[in-house]
């Protein structure tokens, strides 16, 4: 059989060349098996000044990637025929051009096709050519079209001899930016093997659409590339609608977390502010009150429709707050019944709470949903700043605290960011971290405030009361921290440390001074240490460890701990009282002051609020002698007569002058503690009082 010429190869190379020809030929025409699925095309610069026809909610235009510049092949004719060696030959095409080379793509550099009629060789590649689906043109190593198939003059709109002979570049815009021009030169001279790109054109009858441009070039040796566009507007679309879902609530509509984090992260970046503007950026951050309860009980299917009227109410505020101005606040539901209004280019604080105000008033009215009246209101976080140096995390961590104060100030309110308040919550979150550590750590201490006899001055026993000696923020009071020790549990630990410390010490008082009376040491008690550990095991060993006599230790609770005990922390009581361990409730007057609760709990002692002690008087202008307040020393009076007729002394407490002090004597309270005492003081100091009178 006689070696087939080289017209079959030149075509398999000629649809080597552009990567998208087998695929959009189709199976019909080549016989071969279905099309693999399309791969996304690889964008280029946009040419026309015209944006994108994307959903109207999109933020921005994709930006323009750079061209495909791919290397140059080998420089042997082998190397491009054998480039897709997995590529399987076209028998049908290839058998009919097994004849003559075909002139006006073989002939050599600078030399010009033989003219004469088509030779039968040439027919079937002319026909395939020409009826391909995909639009191709032969374009010559000046960049000129040569000749171009049927779909490439219908996609520009004019017949293929039209195109003959004019500027590739131009027909497809090549030439609009550097970077493409240049990539588009270095192909015709040979110097890269190809250039894939997308490019917006504009058909003569006015409507848009995007392509996809490859050129490639024809065999090594010939001149000129292949031209081949594709239209891949459908593709377009399709992948902004896409993308438009992916980027939006389906509920509300409203772009999702993902679009508004994109946007305000833009927003903050230094390109966005530099370009003009006022390169600050605002965000009210707001969660509905009360959408759980509708929710819970009419359903989620209400609960959705009442979220996309809430929405609808949200984007009128927000393009009535962008009336007039350059841009008009983006409206976002981040997710449940969280939404947020991001201002780019925000104009200060006043503008955040105009805006903040809108959407309150804006929420009031009911919702009619479902044939229902419901309503809900807003708690609204308020940010504003300078958009350079923030972040997007810092932004929206600081709006999120900002509407937890809102919730916590009462709801249905705006509230403002507060630096100071904001460095108060960093520290107690310091606090919080670093806790548990410190009992390890070792860096709480001790301090004793006495508790002083009435009638004789004399010292009977002492308050624990504990300081955090803490590296970083000094010494801290137990206001600071026995709140967050509560709540994370780490009371529990620093407890058993405090009444192991405190009971060593008032041992060590008694074996210092075996001529005085011993004094019992008072310990304050958490609830919460009732109810996570085993209290009562906890105080037995500390007092055989020490062996500190149980009635020279008192363990004092507040007045609304004691009050609502039942069950386990009753059974606690009762064993302690048993075991001989005085109990006492503090801070007594301020709680619930359930006195049928004082006959049936096992208290030994009432501690009265200092409130009452501070009401005994009034100071009289220019030194007048000091007036009782007859109403708190009539209370007082009561109480006291109470608590002994039950039982149980008292001690007051924040007794600060020597007149306060007689009038509790003369009334026949029993123990006194405050400054005019002694402050809290250290160890060694209470050695010092157990010599003498106070």
């Amino acid at each position: 059989m006689a070696e087939p010429a080289p017209a079959a190869p030149r075509f398999t190379a000629l649809a080597e060349s552009v990567p998208a020809v087998m695929d959009l030929l189709g199976s019909d025409l080549l016989g071969s098996a279905p099309p693999p699925a399309c791969t996304t095309p690889v964008p280029a610069r946009e040419s026309a000044p015209e944006p994108v026809p994307e959903p109207a909610s999109e933020s921005a235009l994709e930006p323009a990637p750079r061209p495909v510049l791919e290397p140059a092949p080998d420089s042997t004719p082998d190397a491009l025929l054998n480039a897709a060696p997995n590529t399987a030959p076209i028998p049908a095409l290839n058998a009919a051009l097994n004849t003559a080379p075909i002139p006006a793509l073989n002939a050599a550099p600078n030399t010009a096709p033989a003219p004469g009629p088509d030779t039968g060789a040439e027919r079937p590649f002319r026909s395939a050519f020409s009826a391909a689906p995909l639009a191709m043109a032969v374009v010559d190593h000046e960049g000129l079209v040569v000749s171009a198939n049927e779909t490439f003059g219908a996609l520009l709109g004019a017949g293929p001899d039209e195109l003959a002979g004019q500027p590739a570049a131009d027909l497809v815009d090549l030439v609009s930016d550097a970077r493409t021009r240049h990539a588009y030169g270095e192909v015709l001279r040979g110097r890269q093997a190809r250039l894939r790109c997308a490019r917006r054109l504009k058909h003569p009858d006015g409507h848009r659409l995007w392509v996809q441009v490859t050129v490639a070039p024809l065999t090594p040796g010939s001149p000129g590339v292949l031209l081949s566009v594709a239209d891949i507007s459908a593709r377009r679309e399709l992948q902004a609608r896409l993308r438009h879902l992916k980027n939006h609530d389906p509920v509300t509509r409203l772009p999702n977390r993902t679009l508004f984090f994109e946007r305000l992260s833009a927003a903050l970046e230094t390109e966005s502010y530099e370009r003009g503007g006022s390169g600050r950026v605002g965000l009210c951050y707001l969660d509905l009150d009360g959408f759980k309860a509708v929710n819970d009980t009419l359903g989620h299917r209400v609960g959705d429709r009442l979220l996309a009227a809430v929405a609808e109410r949200l984007t009128r505020c927000a393009d009535e707050a962008g009336h007039g101005r350059t841009s008009t606040p983006l409206v976002a539901r981040l997710g449940g019944d969280e939404f947020a209004l991001l201002v780019e280019d925000s104009t200060g604080t006043e503008q955040l709470a105009e805006l903040a105000e809108s959407v309150l008033s804006a929420l009031q009215e009911p919702f009619e949903v479902a044939g229902r009246l419901l309503s809900v209101s807003a708690s609204i976080g308020v940010v504003e700043r300078h958009a350079a140096g923030s972040s997007a995390t810092a932004l929206m961590q600081a709006a999120d605290t900002t509407l937890y104060w809102a919730k916590a100030d009462g709801k249905a309110r705006w509230t403002l960011f507060d630096p100071e308040r904001n460095a108060h919550r960093m520290t107690r979150q310091a606090l919080v971290s670093t806790l548990r550590a410190a009992v390890e750590r070792g860096e709480f201490a001790l301090e004793y405030q006495p508790l002083v006899g009435m009638e004789d001055g004399r010292l009977r026993g002492v308050e624990a009361l504990v300081r955090w000696r803490h590296p970083e923020f000094g010494t801290l009071t137990p206001n600071r921290f026995i709140a967050l020790a509560e709540e994370d549990g780490s009371i529990v630990p620093l407890g058993r440390w405090i009444l192991a410390t405190a009971c060593h010490q008032a041992r060590r008082w008694q074996l210092d001074h075996p001529d005085e009376p011993p004094i019992f040491v008072s310990v304050n008690v958490a609830v919460r240490q009732v109810w996570d550990s085993d209290l009562v095991a906890d105080v037995a060993e500390v007092l055989a460890r020490t062996g500190l006599a149980p009635h020279l230790l008192q363990l004092e609770l507040t007045e609304s701990a004691v009050m609502g005990s039942a069950g386990r922390p009753l059974e606690a009581l009762r064993s302690l009282n048993d075991m001989g361990v005085h109990i006492a409730i503090d801070d007594f007057g301020t709680g619930y002051s359930n006195l049928a609760y004082l006959s049936r709990l096992p208290v030994s002692a009432l501690k009265l609020d200092g409130s009452f002690v501070r009401g005994f008087q009034h100071e009289e202008p220019e030194g007048a002698a000091s007036r009782p307040s007859p109403a708190d020393e009539v209370i007082v009076e009561a109480m006291i007569q109470l608590a002994h007729r039950l039982g149980l002394t008292v001690t007051a407490e924040c007794v600060e002058t020597s007149d306060q002090a007689s009038r509790l004597r003369r009334i026949g309270c029993d123990t006194g503690q405050g400054w005019l005492y002694s402050r809290p003081v250290s160890p060694d100091r209470i050695s010092e009082l157990l010599d003498g009178r106070v």
